[in-house]
Protein backbone atom coordinates (compact mmCIF):
# COMPACT_ATOMS: atom_id res chain seq x y z
CA UNK A 1 0.00 0.00 0.00
CA UNK A 2 1.15 3.50 -0.75
CA UNK A 3 1.86 5.45 1.69
CA UNK A 4 2.30 9.49 1.40
CA UNK A 5 3.44 12.51 3.61
CA UNK A 6 1.11 15.76 4.06
CA UNK A 7 3.43 17.11 1.44
CA UNK A 8 3.27 14.78 -1.04
CA UNK A 9 -0.71 15.01 -0.73
CA UNK A 10 -0.27 18.43 -1.41
CA UNK A 11 1.83 18.16 -4.78
CA UNK A 12 -0.14 15.31 -5.83
CA UNK A 13 -3.19 17.59 -5.84
CA UNK A 14 -1.40 20.93 -7.04
CA UNK A 15 0.06 18.70 -9.86
CA UNK A 16 -3.80 16.87 -10.61
CA UNK A 17 -5.00 20.58 -11.02
CA UNK A 18 -1.58 22.57 -12.93
CA UNK A 19 -0.62 20.07 -14.84
CA UNK A 20 -3.19 17.66 -15.68
CA UNK A 21 -6.13 19.63 -16.02
CA UNK A 22 -8.22 18.58 -12.97
CA UNK A 23 -10.42 21.63 -11.75
CA UNK A 24 -9.93 21.83 -7.90
CA UNK A 25 -13.32 21.67 -7.11
CA UNK A 26 -14.22 18.56 -8.87
CA UNK A 27 -11.37 17.16 -6.45
CA UNK A 28 -13.62 18.47 -3.66
CA UNK A 29 -16.53 17.42 -4.69
CA UNK A 30 -15.55 14.30 -5.08
CA UNK A 31 -14.27 13.94 -1.98
CA UNK A 32 -17.24 14.90 0.17
CA UNK A 33 -19.28 13.00 -2.51
CA UNK A 34 -17.33 9.62 -0.89
CA UNK A 35 -17.96 10.94 2.20
CA UNK A 36 -22.03 10.92 1.97
CA UNK A 37 -22.27 7.36 0.74
CA UNK A 38 -19.96 6.29 3.40
CA UNK A 39 -22.14 7.91 5.89
CA UNK A 40 -25.19 6.48 4.30
CA UNK A 41 -24.21 2.95 3.82
CA UNK A 42 -22.11 2.49 7.18
CA UNK A 43 -25.05 4.30 9.74
CA UNK A 44 -28.56 4.53 7.68
CA UNK A 45 -30.47 4.15 10.03
CA UNK A 46 -28.36 6.40 12.88
CA UNK A 47 -28.05 8.88 10.16
CA UNK A 48 -32.19 9.43 10.10
CA UNK A 49 -31.81 10.70 13.28
CA UNK A 50 -29.40 13.98 11.61
CA UNK A 51 -25.77 14.06 10.55
CA UNK A 52 -23.92 17.22 12.28
CA UNK A 53 -20.63 18.14 10.32
CA UNK A 54 -17.97 19.69 12.24
CA UNK A 55 -16.14 22.07 9.62
CA UNK A 56 -12.69 23.79 10.05
CA UNK A 57 -12.22 27.03 7.75
CA UNK A 58 -10.20 25.24 5.39
CA UNK A 59 -10.48 22.66 2.58
CA UNK A 60 -11.21 19.70 5.08
CA UNK A 61 -13.84 21.87 6.00
CA UNK A 62 -15.26 22.25 2.41
CA UNK A 63 -15.29 18.60 1.83
CA UNK A 64 -17.57 18.48 4.68
CA UNK A 65 -20.08 21.04 3.48
CA UNK A 66 -20.47 19.22 0.17
CA UNK A 67 -20.62 16.11 2.21
CA UNK A 68 -23.52 18.03 4.08
CA UNK A 69 -24.76 19.27 0.65
CA UNK A 70 -25.28 15.85 -0.54
CA UNK A 71 -26.88 14.61 2.26
CA UNK A 72 -29.26 17.15 2.58
CA UNK A 73 -30.02 16.67 -1.14
CA UNK A 74 -30.79 13.48 -0.38
CA UNK A 75 -33.39 14.22 1.96
CA UNK A 76 -31.13 14.06 5.06
CA UNK A 77 -31.25 16.42 8.51
CA UNK A 78 -27.88 17.75 8.37
CA UNK A 79 -26.28 20.82 9.73
CA UNK A 80 -23.24 22.55 9.73
CA UNK A 81 -21.16 23.90 12.95
CA UNK A 82 -18.41 26.20 11.14
CA UNK A 83 -15.75 26.54 14.02
CA UNK A 84 -15.23 30.23 11.64
CA UNK A 85 -16.65 32.60 10.12
CA UNK A 86 -17.94 32.13 6.70
CA UNK A 87 -16.59 35.18 5.67
CA UNK A 88 -13.16 33.75 6.21
CA UNK A 89 -13.48 30.91 4.20
CA UNK A 90 -11.53 31.23 0.94
CA UNK A 91 -11.63 29.35 -2.75
CA UNK A 92 -13.13 26.21 -2.95
CA UNK A 93 -14.29 25.62 0.39
CA UNK A 94 -16.29 29.20 0.03
CA UNK A 95 -17.97 28.06 -2.90
CA UNK A 96 -18.59 24.64 -0.98
CA UNK A 97 -20.07 26.23 1.81
CA UNK A 98 -22.15 28.95 -0.56
CA UNK A 99 -23.44 26.00 -2.45
CA UNK A 100 -24.83 24.14 0.80
CA UNK A 101 -26.04 27.50 2.16
CA UNK A 102 -27.61 28.28 -0.93
CA UNK A 103 -29.93 24.49 -0.80
CA UNK A 104 -31.40 25.84 2.24
CA UNK A 105 -28.94 24.15 4.45
CA UNK A 106 -27.89 25.35 8.22
CA UNK A 107 -24.96 26.71 9.24
CA UNK A 108 -24.14 27.72 12.41
CA UNK A 109 -20.96 30.00 12.92
CA UNK A 110 -19.50 29.53 16.15
CA UNK A 111 -16.20 31.74 17.38
CA UNK A 112 -16.07 30.61 21.08
CA UNK A 113 -16.69 27.47 23.48
CA UNK A 114 -20.32 29.01 24.67
CA UNK A 115 -21.42 29.32 21.34
CA UNK A 116 -19.96 26.14 19.92
CA UNK A 117 -22.06 24.40 22.83
CA UNK A 118 -24.70 26.29 22.50
CA UNK A 119 -24.84 24.79 18.25
CA UNK A 120 -24.30 21.75 19.58
CA UNK A 121 -26.63 21.18 22.22
CA UNK A 122 -29.41 22.12 19.72
CA UNK A 123 -28.32 20.04 16.92
CA UNK A 124 -30.16 16.59 15.81
CA UNK A 125 -27.44 13.92 16.26
CA UNK A 126 -27.14 10.31 14.58
CA UNK A 127 -23.85 10.65 13.07
CA UNK A 128 -21.16 13.25 13.41
CA UNK A 129 -18.78 14.05 10.56
CA UNK A 130 -15.76 15.61 11.83
CA UNK A 131 -14.43 17.82 8.53
CA UNK A 132 -12.34 20.23 11.39
CA UNK A 133 -8.62 19.66 10.11
CA UNK A 134 -6.94 17.86 7.13
CA UNK A 135 -3.31 16.17 6.22
CA UNK A 136 -1.47 19.23 7.07
CA UNK A 137 -2.03 19.72 10.67
CA UNK A 138 1.55 20.64 12.14
CA UNK A 139 0.91 22.44 15.29
CA UNK A 140 -0.95 21.55 19.16
CA UNK A 141 -4.67 21.39 18.41
CA UNK A 142 -5.68 24.65 21.29
CA UNK A 143 -8.60 26.86 21.88
CA UNK A 144 -11.84 25.91 19.82
CA UNK A 145 -11.30 23.32 17.61
CA UNK A 146 -9.66 21.59 20.93
CA UNK A 147 -12.75 22.26 22.75
CA UNK A 148 -14.45 20.53 19.29
CA UNK A 149 -12.59 17.59 19.37
CA UNK A 150 -12.93 16.72 23.06
CA UNK A 151 -16.87 17.04 22.69
CA UNK A 152 -17.12 15.49 20.21
CA UNK A 153 -15.33 12.62 21.96
CA UNK A 154 -17.55 12.68 25.34
CA UNK A 155 -20.60 12.49 22.49
CA UNK A 156 -19.64 9.11 21.33
CA UNK A 157 -18.60 7.63 24.61
CA UNK A 158 -21.86 8.72 26.40
CA UNK A 159 -24.19 8.56 23.58
CA UNK A 160 -22.88 6.12 21.60
CA UNK A 161 -22.82 8.85 18.18
CA UNK A 162 -20.27 7.16 15.36
CA UNK A 163 -17.77 9.66 14.18
CA UNK A 164 -16.69 9.91 10.59
CA UNK A 165 -13.38 11.70 9.84
CA UNK A 166 -12.73 13.45 6.32
CA UNK A 167 -8.98 12.41 5.33
CA UNK A 168 -8.11 11.67 8.84
CA UNK A 169 -9.21 12.18 12.16
CA UNK A 170 -8.26 15.85 13.31
CA UNK A 171 -5.83 16.21 15.73
CA UNK A 172 -3.31 13.13 14.17
CA UNK A 173 -0.33 14.11 12.34
CA UNK A 174 -0.60 13.33 9.49
CA UNK A 175 3.10 12.16 8.85
CA UNK A 176 3.59 10.62 12.29
CA UNK A 177 0.50 9.46 13.45
CA UNK A 178 1.45 11.28 16.47
CA UNK A 179 -1.47 13.04 18.90
CA UNK A 180 -1.51 16.80 18.14
CA UNK A 181 -3.15 17.23 21.99
CA UNK A 182 -6.16 15.94 20.99
CA UNK A 183 -7.76 13.98 18.41
CA UNK A 184 -11.13 13.15 17.51
CA UNK A 185 -11.49 9.08 18.09
CA UNK A 186 -13.29 7.88 14.57
CA UNK A 187 -14.95 5.07 13.91
CA UNK A 188 -13.93 5.32 10.38
CA UNK A 189 -12.01 7.76 8.27
CA UNK A 190 -12.48 8.20 4.49
CA UNK A 191 -9.36 9.47 2.84
CA UNK A 192 -8.61 10.53 -0.45
CA UNK A 193 -6.55 8.83 -3.14
CA UNK A 194 -4.18 7.56 -1.21
CA UNK A 195 -3.45 6.50 2.53
CA UNK A 196 -0.96 8.64 4.98
CA UNK A 197 1.29 7.66 7.41
CA UNK A 198 -1.16 8.98 10.27
CA UNK A 199 -4.16 6.73 9.29
CA UNK A 200 -1.49 3.42 9.91
CA UNK A 201 0.99 4.46 12.34
CA UNK A 202 0.04 4.62 16.47
CA UNK A 203 -1.42 6.04 17.63
CA UNK A 204 -3.04 7.79 14.86
CA UNK A 205 -4.17 4.20 13.58
CA UNK A 206 -5.86 3.57 16.80
CA UNK A 207 -8.08 6.99 16.08
CA UNK A 208 -9.07 6.68 12.74
CA UNK A 209 -11.02 3.41 12.85
CA UNK A 210 -11.65 1.50 9.57
CA UNK A 211 -10.31 3.24 6.90
CA UNK A 212 -11.83 3.52 3.55
CA UNK A 213 -9.31 4.70 0.39
CA UNK A 214 -11.82 6.44 -2.11
CA UNK A 215 -10.88 7.20 -5.41
CA UNK A 216 -11.81 11.00 -6.26
CA UNK A 217 -9.64 11.27 -9.81
CA UNK A 218 -6.16 11.64 -8.85
CA UNK A 219 -4.52 10.89 -12.47
CA UNK A 220 -2.14 8.10 -12.14
CA UNK A 221 0.61 10.42 -14.05
CA UNK A 222 0.44 12.80 -11.27
CA UNK A 223 1.10 10.02 -8.63
CA UNK A 224 4.51 8.77 -10.50
CA UNK A 225 5.61 12.54 -11.07
CA UNK A 226 5.68 12.67 -6.88
CA UNK A 227 7.05 9.46 -6.51
CA UNK A 228 6.58 8.41 -3.22
CA UNK A 229 9.08 5.61 -1.77
CA UNK A 230 6.97 4.90 1.58
CA UNK A 231 4.41 1.92 1.87
CA UNK A 232 2.50 -0.33 4.15
CA UNK A 233 4.07 -3.77 3.83
CA UNK A 234 1.53 -5.93 2.60
CA UNK A 235 1.46 -9.52 1.17
CA UNK A 236 2.10 -8.39 -2.13
CA UNK A 237 5.42 -6.35 -1.23
CA UNK A 238 6.60 -9.47 1.20
CA UNK A 239 6.14 -11.60 -2.07
CA UNK A 240 7.94 -9.44 -4.27
CA UNK A 241 10.99 -10.28 -1.78
CA UNK A 242 11.43 -13.41 -1.81
CA UNK A 243 13.97 -15.28 -4.07
CA UNK A 244 12.86 -18.36 -5.27
CA UNK A 245 15.44 -21.31 -5.46
CA UNK A 246 17.47 -22.70 -7.93
CA UNK A 247 17.52 -26.66 -8.22
CA UNK A 248 21.04 -26.89 -8.19
CA UNK A 249 22.24 -24.48 -5.25
CA UNK A 250 23.27 -26.12 -1.84
CA UNK A 251 23.25 -24.78 1.70
CA UNK A 252 26.81 -22.54 0.80
CA UNK A 253 24.41 -20.39 -1.47
CA UNK A 254 22.47 -19.37 1.21
CA UNK A 255 25.06 -17.16 3.48
CA UNK A 256 26.69 -18.25 6.67
CA UNK A 257 25.01 -16.40 9.59
CA UNK A 258 27.23 -15.73 12.71
CA UNK A 259 25.32 -14.64 16.17
CA UNK A 260 27.21 -13.69 19.09
CA UNK A 261 24.63 -14.28 22.11
CA UNK A 262 24.19 -16.13 25.16
CA UNK A 263 25.18 -16.14 28.40
CA UNK A 264 23.94 -17.94 32.28
CA UNK A 265 20.39 -17.46 32.51
CA UNK A 266 19.50 -16.51 28.91
CA UNK A 267 21.01 -19.83 26.86
CA UNK A 268 17.83 -19.25 25.26
CA UNK A 269 18.30 -16.27 23.65
CA UNK A 270 20.99 -17.73 21.44
CA UNK A 271 19.17 -21.27 20.48
CA UNK A 272 15.58 -18.95 19.51
CA UNK A 273 17.69 -16.72 17.61
CA UNK A 274 19.25 -19.54 15.65
CA UNK A 275 16.01 -21.19 15.44
CA UNK A 276 14.88 -18.09 13.88
CA UNK A 277 17.57 -17.93 11.33
CA UNK A 278 17.53 -21.99 10.00
CA UNK A 279 13.34 -21.53 9.55
CA UNK A 280 14.28 -18.64 7.32
CA UNK A 281 16.43 -20.66 5.24
CA UNK A 282 19.91 -19.18 6.36
CA UNK A 283 22.43 -21.79 4.66
CA UNK A 284 24.73 -22.28 7.61
CA UNK A 285 24.43 -20.65 11.57
CA UNK A 286 27.02 -20.69 13.89
CA UNK A 287 26.91 -19.26 17.70
CA UNK A 288 28.86 -18.03 19.29
CA UNK A 289 28.38 -18.37 22.93
CA UNK A 290 29.92 -17.98 26.62
CA UNK A 291 31.37 -21.68 26.99
CA UNK A 292 29.68 -21.80 30.30
CA UNK A 293 26.17 -22.72 28.00
CA UNK A 294 27.83 -23.99 25.24
CA UNK A 295 26.47 -27.25 26.12
CA UNK A 296 22.91 -25.98 26.37
CA UNK A 297 22.90 -23.58 23.21
CA UNK A 298 24.37 -27.52 21.10
CA UNK A 299 21.63 -29.52 22.67
CA UNK A 300 18.74 -27.08 22.56
CA UNK A 301 19.36 -27.01 18.25
CA UNK A 302 21.02 -30.06 16.97
CA UNK A 303 21.21 -27.89 13.25
CA UNK A 304 23.20 -25.43 14.58
CA UNK A 305 26.74 -24.90 14.80
CA UNK A 306 28.24 -23.90 18.16
CA UNK A 307 31.94 -22.14 18.95
CA UNK A 308 32.39 -22.01 22.82
CA UNK A 309 33.63 -18.43 23.78
CA UNK A 310 35.91 -17.78 26.75
CA UNK A 311 33.80 -16.81 29.32
CA UNK A 312 33.86 -14.68 32.93
CA UNK A 313 30.78 -15.49 35.42
CA UNK A 314 28.81 -16.95 32.35
CA UNK A 315 29.39 -13.97 30.16
CA UNK A 316 31.58 -13.13 27.47
CA UNK A 317 35.29 -12.85 28.37
CA UNK A 318 35.81 -9.70 25.91
CA UNK A 319 39.48 -10.17 25.46
CA UNK A 320 39.22 -13.58 24.97
CA UNK A 321 36.42 -13.91 22.37
CA UNK A 322 37.12 -10.86 20.39
CA UNK A 323 40.48 -12.96 19.80
CA UNK A 324 38.68 -16.28 18.86
CA UNK A 325 36.31 -14.14 16.64
CA UNK A 326 38.91 -12.49 14.87
CA UNK A 327 40.15 -16.12 13.15
CA UNK A 328 35.72 -17.17 13.47
CA UNK A 329 34.45 -14.15 11.55
CA UNK A 330 36.22 -14.46 8.18
CA UNK A 331 33.65 -15.92 5.45
CA UNK A 332 30.31 -15.28 7.42
CA UNK A 333 28.13 -13.04 5.20
CA UNK A 334 26.22 -11.50 8.24
CA UNK A 335 26.23 -10.93 12.15
CA UNK A 336 23.83 -10.14 14.90
CA UNK A 337 24.74 -9.78 18.04
CA UNK A 338 22.53 -8.86 21.52
CA UNK A 339 20.31 -10.96 22.50
CA UNK A 340 20.78 -12.72 26.23
CA UNK A 341 24.39 -10.53 25.60
CA UNK A 342 24.32 -8.77 28.95
CA UNK A 343 25.22 -5.39 29.92
CA UNK A 344 29.13 -5.52 31.01
CA UNK A 345 31.80 -3.93 30.08
CA UNK A 346 33.09 -7.15 28.13
CA UNK A 347 29.53 -6.73 26.85
CA UNK A 348 30.63 -3.17 26.26
CA UNK A 349 34.38 -3.78 24.47
CA UNK A 350 32.30 -6.75 22.14
CA UNK A 351 29.78 -4.80 20.48
CA UNK A 352 32.26 -1.50 19.89
CA UNK A 353 34.94 -3.87 18.31
CA UNK A 354 31.85 -6.18 16.16
CA UNK A 355 31.06 -2.16 15.20
CA UNK A 356 34.39 -0.78 14.38
CA UNK A 357 35.95 -4.24 13.21
CA UNK A 358 33.07 -7.07 12.33
CA UNK A 359 30.85 -4.74 9.93
CA UNK A 360 32.48 -4.98 7.10
CA UNK A 361 31.20 -4.56 2.85
CA UNK A 362 29.39 -7.48 1.97
CA UNK A 363 29.06 -8.57 6.13
CA UNK A 364 26.19 -6.34 7.48
CA UNK A 365 25.77 -6.01 11.42
CA UNK A 366 22.27 -6.63 12.72
CA UNK A 367 22.85 -4.97 16.96
CA UNK A 368 19.39 -6.19 18.93
CA UNK A 369 18.77 -5.96 22.24
CA UNK A 370 21.82 -6.38 24.88
CA UNK A 371 23.57 -5.15 22.29
CA UNK A 372 21.25 -1.99 21.74
CA UNK A 373 21.70 -1.48 25.85
CA UNK A 374 25.58 -1.52 25.34
CA UNK A 375 25.36 0.76 22.24
CA UNK A 376 23.32 3.02 24.59
CA UNK A 377 26.26 3.05 26.74
CA UNK A 378 28.47 4.05 24.24
CA UNK A 379 27.02 6.60 22.12
CA UNK A 380 25.31 5.26 19.32
CA UNK A 381 26.90 7.67 16.74
CA UNK A 382 29.84 5.09 17.16
CA UNK A 383 27.59 3.13 14.28
CA UNK A 384 28.65 5.42 11.70
CA UNK A 385 32.22 4.62 12.36
CA UNK A 386 31.60 0.94 10.62
CA UNK A 387 32.57 -0.06 7.52
CA UNK A 388 29.97 -2.10 6.52
CA UNK A 389 25.99 -1.96 6.97
CA UNK A 390 24.44 -1.98 10.38
CA UNK A 391 20.48 -2.84 11.56
CA UNK A 392 19.42 -1.55 14.49
CA UNK A 393 16.41 -3.76 16.08
CA UNK A 394 15.16 -1.66 19.14
CA UNK A 395 11.93 -1.90 21.08
CA UNK A 396 10.19 1.31 22.21
CA UNK A 397 12.52 0.91 25.72
CA UNK A 398 15.16 0.10 24.17
CA UNK A 399 14.73 2.97 21.65
CA UNK A 400 14.30 5.79 24.59
CA UNK A 401 17.50 4.47 25.77
CA UNK A 402 19.26 5.03 22.93
CA UNK A 403 17.50 8.44 22.17
CA UNK A 404 17.61 9.76 25.52
CA UNK A 405 13.74 9.97 25.69
CA UNK A 406 11.07 7.50 27.20
CA UNK A 407 9.00 5.19 26.09
CA UNK A 408 6.30 7.24 26.36
CA UNK A 409 7.94 9.61 24.05
CA UNK A 410 9.11 6.99 21.65
CA UNK A 411 5.33 5.42 21.53
CA UNK A 412 3.52 8.89 21.24
CA UNK A 413 6.07 9.51 17.81
CA UNK A 414 7.23 6.02 16.45
CA UNK A 415 7.74 7.55 13.32
CA UNK A 416 9.77 10.52 14.58
CA UNK A 417 11.54 8.28 17.17
CA UNK A 418 12.83 5.99 13.94
CA UNK A 419 13.97 9.02 11.97
CA UNK A 420 15.80 10.30 14.28
CA UNK A 421 18.02 7.18 15.54
CA UNK A 422 18.08 6.64 11.63
CA UNK A 423 19.55 9.93 11.27
CA UNK A 424 21.59 9.82 14.12
CA UNK A 425 23.60 6.33 13.33
CA UNK A 426 23.86 5.81 9.37
CA UNK A 427 21.92 2.50 10.43
CA UNK A 428 18.45 1.09 8.66
CA UNK A 429 16.28 1.32 12.02
CA UNK A 430 13.45 -1.35 12.87
CA UNK A 431 11.22 0.19 15.69
CA UNK A 432 9.51 -3.04 17.16
CA UNK A 433 5.86 -2.87 18.01
CA UNK A 434 2.24 -2.96 16.83
CA UNK A 435 2.70 -1.52 13.23
CA UNK A 436 6.88 -1.70 13.46
CA UNK A 437 8.43 1.00 11.77
CA UNK A 438 11.69 0.77 9.55
CA UNK A 439 13.62 3.70 8.67
CA UNK A 440 16.54 4.78 6.25
CA UNK A 441 19.14 6.75 7.16
CA UNK A 442 17.72 8.93 3.95
CA UNK A 443 14.72 9.30 5.16
CA UNK A 444 11.97 6.70 3.66
CA UNK A 445 9.68 5.14 5.99
CA UNK A 446 7.71 2.00 6.00
CA UNK A 447 5.49 0.15 8.24
CA UNK A 448 4.82 -3.50 8.94
CA UNK A 449 0.90 -4.22 8.50
CA UNK A 450 1.56 -7.80 10.32
CA UNK A 451 1.45 -9.46 13.83
CA UNK A 452 -1.35 -9.08 16.39
CA UNK A 453 -1.10 -9.07 20.02
CA UNK A 454 -0.53 -12.46 20.82
CA UNK A 455 2.79 -11.52 19.86
CA UNK A 456 3.55 -10.38 23.19
CA UNK A 457 5.72 -12.96 24.83
CA UNK A 458 9.09 -13.86 25.97
CA UNK A 459 12.06 -14.18 22.50
CA UNK A 460 9.86 -13.01 20.11
CA UNK A 461 12.45 -10.54 19.62
CA UNK A 462 15.14 -12.84 19.17
CA UNK A 463 13.26 -14.97 16.63
CA UNK A 464 12.88 -11.55 14.39
CA UNK A 465 17.01 -10.77 14.82
CA UNK A 466 17.31 -14.33 13.45
CA UNK A 467 15.05 -14.16 10.65
CA UNK A 468 16.54 -10.54 9.36
CA UNK A 469 20.22 -11.85 10.18
CA UNK A 470 19.54 -14.94 7.73
CA UNK A 471 17.91 -12.75 4.93
CA UNK A 472 20.91 -10.20 5.33
CA UNK A 473 23.31 -13.34 5.11
CA UNK A 474 21.70 -14.34 2.02
CA UNK A 475 22.42 -11.28 0.30
CA UNK A 476 19.12 -8.91 0.85
CA UNK A 477 20.00 -5.23 1.53
CA UNK A 478 19.22 -3.92 5.07
CA UNK A 479 15.98 -2.42 4.55
CA UNK A 480 14.54 -4.98 2.19
CA UNK A 481 15.43 -7.66 4.91
CA UNK A 482 13.60 -6.07 7.31
CA UNK A 483 10.54 -5.20 5.46
CA UNK A 484 10.57 -9.09 4.49
CA UNK A 485 11.74 -10.23 8.06
CA UNK A 486 9.37 -8.23 9.73
CA UNK A 487 6.28 -9.32 7.82
CA UNK A 488 6.86 -12.63 7.52
CA UNK A 489 7.39 -12.81 11.55
CA UNK A 490 4.33 -11.09 12.03
CA UNK A 491 2.58 -13.38 9.55
CA UNK A 492 3.79 -16.43 11.14
CA UNK A 493 2.11 -15.44 13.97
CA UNK A 494 -0.80 -13.97 12.53
CA UNK A 495 -1.34 -18.05 11.02
CA UNK A 496 -0.95 -19.26 14.63
CA UNK A 497 -3.68 -17.11 16.00
CA UNK A 498 -5.68 -17.98 13.54
CA UNK A 499 -5.01 -21.60 14.18
CA UNK A 500 -4.32 -21.75 17.50
CA UNK A 501 -5.88 -19.01 19.14
CA UNK A 502 -4.88 -15.51 19.66
CA UNK A 503 -2.51 -15.74 23.08
CA UNK A 504 -0.78 -18.69 24.16
CA UNK A 505 1.30 -19.62 21.41
CA UNK A 506 5.45 -19.91 21.63
CA UNK A 507 8.19 -17.89 19.81
CA UNK A 508 9.89 -20.95 19.15
CA UNK A 509 6.27 -21.88 16.93
CA UNK A 510 6.37 -18.53 15.43
CA UNK A 511 9.85 -19.57 14.03
CA UNK A 512 8.69 -23.30 13.11
CA UNK A 513 5.62 -21.69 11.14
CA UNK A 514 7.79 -19.50 8.68
CA UNK A 515 8.62 -22.42 6.06
CA UNK A 516 4.69 -22.60 5.59
CA UNK A 517 4.34 -18.81 5.74
CA UNK A 518 7.11 -18.80 3.05
CA UNK A 519 5.37 -21.25 1.03
CA UNK A 520 2.05 -19.30 0.97
CA UNK A 521 3.59 -16.00 -0.17
CA UNK A 522 5.78 -18.08 -2.72
CA UNK A 523 2.00 -19.20 -3.76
Amino acid sequence: MILLTAAESRELDHLCQVKYGVPSYSLMTRAGEEVARAVARLWPDMMAAGVLVVAGKGNNGGDGFVAARVLLDAGEKVSVVLLARAAELKGDAARAHADFAGRGGVVHEVMDESQFDAAFAGAKLGVVIDAIFGTGLNAEVKGLPRHAIETINRLGLSRGVPKLAVDIASGVNSDTGAVMGAAVEAVSTVTFGYAKYGHVSYPGAGLCGELEIADIGFVPEALRDVAPCGRMIQRTDAADLLRPRAANTHKGTYGHLLIVAGGRGKSGAAILTSRGALRCGAGLVTAAIPEAVASIVAVGQAELMTEPMPSRDGHFDAAGTIAHLETLIGGKTALVVGPGLGASDDSTLLVKWLIEKGAQPGRPLLIDADGLNVLSKIGPTIVKSASGPVVLTPHPGEMARLLSSSSAAVNADRISAAKRLAATTGAVVLLKGARSVIASPEGKIDINSSGNPGMAVPGMGDILSGIVGALLGQGLNPADALELGVFLHGCAADRLAARLGPVGYLASEVADELPSTVGALWR
